[in-house]
């Protein structure tokens, strides 16, 4: 069992394809040097690899294989066009070598030539070999084909109309094939993952759908090393024991005891660093295990027959989404949400459940994506949440609303469009909701990150409140019954009358404004040109 803790190294940088180091050997006859006894392990690009069998299904390609296997599994990371005697030091690993055998000496064939030259390249890691007919050979020669036999790589029969760049072409276009399909396998997984996050039994729900995403298993493994839940169809047991020895190297430590300060003494051991995932391979079955985020020990384990490319980024979502669900569970802080939501259900009044959450002063967001486009799933909802410091997230909508204990401040996030309330106590939630709604509809109208609802003292705090809510339900009568001309005439105040910016508060079209506007003026017999009528409608609409 060889196991591997995946600490993910840097790809390399630079153009793939075709070589543009000077080609400087092209038909030199220098004895090649002996091959080396074990190849080194070369990193690969970050793209999905083409199977090699997809290249040769290619018709307009009119590719021949003509010597070396071609395996199921045998696939190319990019094409390459060398013209080198010894190609080794210029490969990476996993290429499509492509040679028109200039470098090719006369007298090649009587001699060791080709072989050198195929087992160089297999050295390096190359998966095939193409050989371009004409200009300069006619067929490909013996000795190459039976070559490429005896070392297994696989010989490929490029004909004259077909170009080496058109062969490169058709290798990226497969691989944006592949790429494609494999982010929209990955993004399908991450929303059903979000969606069974939400689920009355998120944990479960979680597991299933991340066990039928990769084909295998899933586990989730508690601080001591017990199977908490699990889900799909579970291995053989050599896999299975294997699989929670894995999670045990993940599994953070008990924590070390304090040390005194001071330089630590040339004894003393280095601690070694935890990986936070790890892999390997047992009886042809792939495991992978993932700590989850808080250090509390929870890890999620997962076995697969096979390991496609995405299956790392699905499972890395699934291991975010648990270290929420697991943190809450640990925490004890979902079971108070619970007891709260439970009591309000039953008829409590606000003020009564609000110690369960931790606070007697709170404050509302409202917040929208900067960017337009889909409503805010699950996963960035809880990232905001968490940036904002509250778990008492709502996502319904296009608008994510999260109620923040008043103690913390809510700042402008990257990304969003945020609404604040005043910090209010728990009988005017209802209230502050109110205010973080207009608060972001100013903020997008102006294009602001991050609006505050102020709570400065003003001349309409001198009318007592009941005076002051007569007064405004006799003067906004007439268009009380329609919510939406209350709300576009509260906004065209708020902003000044623009009508650009009320459209894109109310996401609306600017003649709808007008339109409205004009209505409010028929209803209320009033002249909005008027400061002195737009200051006592806004008065009025304050107390509404």
């Amino acid at each position: 069992m060889t196991l591997k803790c995946t600490f993910h190294p840097l790809q390399p940088t630079g153009m793939e394809g075709t070589s543009t180091m000077p080609d400087t050997s092209a038909t030199s006859a220098t004895p090649v040097p002996p091959v080396q006894p074990v190849s080194p392990v070369q990193p690969v690009p970050p793209t999905p690899p083409v199977p090699l069998s997809a290249l040769l299904a290619r018709e307009d390609l009119g590719l021949r294989h003509i010597a070396g296997p071609v395996a199921p599994d045998t696939v190319i990371h990019w094409a390459h066009t060398s013209e080198m005697a010894d190609p080794y030091p210029y490969l990476l690993g996993g290429e499509l070598l492509l040679t028109a055998g200039v470098h090719i000496p006369e007298a090649a064939g009587s001699g060791t030539y080709f072989d050198d030259y195929v087992s160089r390249i297999v050295a390096a890691g190359g998966a095939a070999l193409g050989f371009g007919l004409a200009p300069v050979h006619d067929t490909v020669p013996r000795a190459l084909v039976a070559a490429c036999d005896t070392y297994g790589l696989p010989l490929l029969e490029v004909p004259p109309q077909t170009t080496f760049s058109g062969v490169a072409r058709a290798v990226w276009q497969l691989m944006a094939q592949a790429r494609l399909a494999e982010l929209r396998r990955v993004t399908e997984a991450q929303q059903s993952l979000a969606a069974a996050a939400a689920r009355p039994d998120p944990v479960a729900a979680v597991l299933r759908q991340l066990a039928q995403r990769v084909g295998g298993w899933a586990v989730l493994y508690g601080p001591e090393g017990a199977e908490l839940a699990r889900a799909g169809r579970t291995p053989q047991e050599g896999p299975v024991a294997a699989l929670g020895a894995l999670a045990a190297v993940v599994r953070p430590g008990p924590p070390r005891p304090a040390v005194p300060q001071g330089p630590t003494p040339p004894s003393a051991p280095t601690p070694t660093p935890t990986p936070s995932s790890a892999t390997d391979t047992v009886g042809g079955t792939h495991l992978a295990a993932y700590a989850l985020g808080g250090g509390r020990g929870f890890v999620l384990g997962v076995a697969a027959p096979r390991r496609d490319p995405g299956d790392h980024t699905i499972a890395s979502v699934a291991a975010v989404l648990l270290s929420l669900l697991t943190g809450e569970q640990q925490s004890g802080s979902g079971s108070a949400r619970s007891a709260a939501l439970v009591r309000l259900l039953l008829g409590a009044a606000p003020e009564e459940v609000a110690p369960l959450l931790g606070g007697d002063r709170w404050t509302v967001v409202h917040a929208r994506p900067a960017a337009d486009g889909p409503a805010p799933d699950a996963v960035a909802a809880s990232a905001l949440g968490a940036a904002l410091g509250s778990a008492l997230i709502d996502t319904g909508g296009s608008v994510v609303r999260v109620l923040v204990p008043g103690e913390r401040e809510p700042t402008a996030q990257q990304g969003w469009i945020c609404g604040v309330s005043a910090a209010v106590g728990p009988h005017e939630w209802a209230s502050a909701d109110g205010q973080a709604a207009r608060a972001l509809a100013r903020a997008r109208a102006t294009r602001t990150p991050l609006v505050r609802h102020s709570e400065r003292p003003a001349l309409a705090d001198l009318v007592p409140p009941a005076d002051a809510a007569a007064h405004a339900r006799a003067l906004l009568a007439p268009i009380a019954a329609t919510p939406a001309l209350t709300e576009t005439l509260r906004t065209w105040l708020s902003l000044h009358g623009s009508w650009d910016r009320t459209a894109v508060a109310l996401s609306v079209h600017r003649n709808t404004v007008r339109q409205r506007i004009a209505r409010c003026a028929a209803l209320l017999e009033a002249d909005l040109d008027d400061a002195d009528v737009r200051m006592e409608l806004w008065f009025a609409l304050r107390e509404t």
